[in-house]
């Protein structure tokens, strides 16, 4: 699964998705179902308390080469150095920020995220592997 087939350099065209962040179960990185207290993976049974779920980088992007068209997703730590932590870290910092400001609203900080994001991947030329 982590073997890489080709390169393909491409720039990116638009960000497919809006959370960059997803709790990722420990065991087989699938999304873990999150409810206030506890944490559990569907694919291979791991549970746990909610508070230690680890957190892994999603990224959907919408991509073109002098050809064609792609929809890729990014993941996991390779996404680290652009983001410049963690994606641990990042839903770390994103809570309590939310916390600290009294913001019950999370909109305002996810679309500041999304187009920080933008900025720095949008237009922007890249090698994947694929």
């Amino acid at each position: 699964m982590n073997s890489v087939q080709g390169l393909l350099a491409a720039s990116v065209i638009s960000i497919q998705n809006s959370c960059f962040t997803y709790p990722a179960c420990q065991n087989c990185f699938s999304r873990l179902i999150l409810d206030s207290r506890r944490f559990s993976c569907l694919k291979c049974g791991c549970t746990g308390e909610a508070k230690d779920a680890s957190y892994r980088y999603r990224l959907s992007l919408k991509i073109a080469d002098t050809n064609d068209l792609f929809d890729i997703t990014v993941f996991g730590s390779c996404l680290d150095p652009f983001f410049g932590v963690t994606a641990e870290n990042l839903q770390r910092y994103i809570q309590d920020f939310s916390q600290l400001s009294g913001d019950t609203n999370t909109e305002s900080t996810a679309r500041a995220l999304v187009q920080a994001v933008e900025t720095c991947f949008i237009g922007k030329k890249f090698i994947f592997g694929v």
